[in-house]
C-alpha cells in the first residue's frame, strides 16, 4: 500500500531524513515513532506531497506520486499537526468545504457529514464557529475532515494532541475502526498511543529509520534482570557456561552494586535459567542483590534505541 526506497530530506547541510527505507501494507496500524525533531512529520509531508523528497521515491497504492499525485490525494486522508483550521467558519460549513474539495457530490454530503460528525463527537458543536471550539474539539475536527471521505490510507500527525483522557479514548476507538478498511500511519512522540493502536512500530532516530518490528513480536523478547557485585568482565566469564544465556547488558551501577539485564533463548526455561544463575553466581562467591524476570517493553526498547544502545535498521 505504502513504501519509501532510501527517502531523504536535505535543508542546505542539514539532512533531516536520511535514506528511510519501509513497506507498510493493506489494513496495518503502523507507528512512527521518535523524539520531536526526529524527522517524523518531515517523512509524513513527503507522502502527503507537502515536501519533495531531496532523493529517494515514494509509491503509494502502486502509484508513482510524480504521475498520479491528484489520484492519490483522493485516496488519502490528512490530519497535520496542529491542524489549521478557518476560524470565521461554523464546523458544519468547514466540512461541508472539505468534503468539495474531495468533490463529494452535493446529494451524498448531508448523510456523510452527519456520519462524521457523529463519529468524531461533534454533534453539539456542528453550529459553532470554529473560533469557539477549544484545542481538543479543534483536533477532532481535523479528524473529521481527514476521514470524511473514507479514506483507503490514513495519515494522522499527533491525533491525540490537545485531548483530554475520555478524548483519547474515544480517538484511540475510532482509528482501530477506520483501520479496518484503511491503512493507518501514526506519527507520535508518545509511547503510549503506540503501545494502545498500532500493531507494528518504525522508530525513527535523527533522520535515520532506528527500528522496524512487529510490536507483539519484539515484547517477546524477554530476560532476566540481575543485581550483583560483579562487574561486566568477571560477569561474563562467570556466565558463559550458560548457553542459554545469549546477551549481558549492564543497565547502571552504583558503588558495588551492578544492575544487567540478560538476554535468553526464545525456548529457554526462566525459572531453570535463574537458578542457574543463582548457582553459578553462588559458587563464584559473588552476592546477588536481586534476580528476577524482566519483560522489555515498547518503552525499554524505545530509551535503549534513543540511549544508544538499541540497534539501527539500514
Amino acid at each position: 500500500m505504502i513504501s519509501t526506497d532510501s527517502l531523504t530530506r536535505v535543508y542546505d547541510d542539514f539532512v533531516a531524513v536520511d535514506k528511510v527505507s519501509f513497506t507498510i501494507g493493506k489494513g496495518e496500524i503502523v507507528g512512527l515513532l521518535g523524539h520531536n525533531g526526529a524527522g517524523k512529520t518531515t517523512i509524513i509531508k513527503m507522502l502527503t506531497d507537502f515536501l519533495e523528497p531531496s532523493s529517494g521515491t515514494i509509491s503509494i497504492a502502486g502509484l508513482d506520486p510524480e504521475k498520479s499525485m491528484t489520484e492519490i490525494h483522493r485516496r488519502i486522508g490528512y490530519l497535520p499537526e496542529n491542524c489549521p483550521v478557518y476560524p470565521e467558519m461554523r464546523v458544519i460549513e468547514y466540512l461541508d468545504y472539505a468534503a468539495d474539495l474531495h468533490e463529494i457530490a452535493a446529494g451524498k454530503r448531508p448523510a456523510l457529514l452527519a456520519r462524521t460528525i457523529a463519529r468524531t463527537g461533534l454533534a453539539e458543536k456542528a453550529l459553532q464557529p470554529i473560533s469557539t471550539l477549544s484545542r481538543g474539539y479543534r483536533q477532532r475536527l481535523g479528524v473529521a475532515q481527514a476521514i470524511l471521505h473514507d479514506p483507503e490510507i490514513l495519515i494522522l500527525d499527533e491525533p491525540t494532541n490537545g485531548l483530554d483522557p475520555t478524548q483519547i479514548m474515544h480517538m484511540r476507538q475510532l482509528i482501530r475502526e477506520m483501520a479496518g478498511r484503511a491503512t493507518v500511519i501514526i506519527s507520535t512522540h508518545i509511547l503510549q498511543e503506540v503501545q494502545a493502536i498500532c500493531s507494528r512500530v518504525i522508530i525513527i532516530k535523527n533522520g535515520r529509520k532506528a527500528l522496524d518490528a512487529d510490536i507483539e513480536e519484539l515484547q517477546r523478547g524477554e530476560g532476566l534482570r540481575l543485581a550483583t557485585d560483579a562487574d561486566q568482565n568477571i560477569l561474563d566469564t562467570v556466565l558463559q557456561k550458560i548457553t542459554d544465556i545469549t546477551g549481558i547488558r549492564e543497565a547502571d551501577s552504583a558503588g558495588d552494586i551492578h544492575r544487567y539485564e540478560l538476554t535468553i533463548t526464545d525456548t529457554g526455561d526462566h525459572y531453570r535459567i535463574a537458578a542457574d544463575v543463582a548457582e553459578v553466581l553462588a559458587t563464584a562467591g559473588l552476592k546477588i542483590f536481586e534476580l528476577r524476570r524482566q519483560q522489555r517493553t515498547l518503552e525499554t526498547i524505545f530509551g535503549e534505541i534513543t540511549t544508544g544502545k538499541g540497534r539501527m535498521d539500514s
